[in-house]
């Protein structure tokens, strides 16, 4: 441990750009995660009704099996196999013109973005938590991978709610619990007091505004999900830090909202997901702290 600071407190860049290759081969497989995830959970779902109405999967052939490793990829238009070298990340993507090696149909950009995302998440928390302040500790790097991770899981989150409208306890109950293992440690929250009042709190003033909602219009606001969300960044930053996450994500909603409407990327009819929105927020207090402080509050809010 000792030497691999001393090695990064010396080549900074070097981390850096070690943490951001390891983002890119961890991108590749968050986009397995945003694509299976959601038909894992819809096959499950349809497994238990069918037992709960004793079907039996009488109607037709059984599902093929699918997890996070099983099947190999394959292109969903001609299904052909995707070979290692073609699923390298980005790279491939580029080499290949952005389409299927076999019947040259177009490979959704989302797939290379998320890979960049991943990458930049974690090259930056990297530089951001280790390297900033000119100094690289054992707290410095604890901080820098665990502030990595919930920028991958925020990534996932806020796609798979944004094409599904699903926020999956799979996702949202571990990290809870992981931020508050970081609570324990004082990595974000100051303590592990406050990160458990934060998900407390988070959950409650969530689930209060859709009560709420719901009693004086009779419609349902947002989801579960979503509460389940707010916990886990409140347990990762603390109770202190939720009326700036509340606020910037409902400000970032407003103004994404309205954007999305105005280009008819959505319809006025449609329902809102919430959960892309609270990710933004998390990802912003995690990096600018002080400034969403000054900027939402007097003092120090987060």
């Amino acid at each position: 441990m000792n030497d691999l600071i001393a090695l990064s407190s010396i080549e900074p860049w070097l981390a850096i750009g070690a943490m951001a290759v390891l983002g890119l081969l961890v991108g590749s497989f968050l986009n397995v995660v945003i694509h299976r995830l959601p038909l894992m959970m819809e096959r499950a779902w349809r497994a238990e009704c069918c037992s709960l109405l004793e079907l039996n999967g009488a109607s037709g052939e059984p599902d093929p099996e699918i997890n996070l490793v099983q099947p190999r990829s394959r292109c969903p238009t001609c299904k052909a196999q995707i070979a290692g070298y073609d699923n390298i990340p980005i790279i491939s993507y580029l080499v290949l013109g952005g389409k299927c090696r076999h019947c040259r149909a177009p490979i959704a950009v989302r797939y290379p973005l998320v890979e960049a995302a991943s990458a930049l998440t974690a090259g930056y928390a990297a530089w951001h938590f280790g390297f900033a302040d000119g100094a690289f500790t054992a707290q410095s790097m604890l901080r820098a991978g665990a502030a990595t991770v919930l920028g991958w899981y925020l990534v996932v989150l806020a796609l798979i709610d944004f094409d599904t409208r699903l926020l999956p306890d799979s996702l949202t109950q571990p990290l809870l619990w992981l931020g508050l293992l970081a609570g324990f440690y004082g990595l974000f929250a100051p303590d592990l007091g406050s990160a458990v009042l934060g998900a407390v709190f988070g959950y409650l003033s969530l689930w209060s505004v859709y009560w709420l909602f719901k009693l004086v219009t009779g419609k349902e606001g947002m989801g579960y999900g979503d509460f389940k969300l707010l916990a886990a960044l409140g347990a990762w930053f603390g109770w202190q830090s939720l009326p700036v996450l509340i606020l910037l994500s409902s400000a970032v909603g407003a103004v994404i909202g309205i954007g999305l409407l105005v280009t008819g990327i959505i319809k006025r009819t449609e329902p809102i997901p919430f959960g892309p929105y609270l990710a933004i927020a998390g990802l912003a207090a995690l990096y600018w702290r002080d400034p969403l402080a000054a900027l939402f509050g007097p003092g120090r809010l987060l």
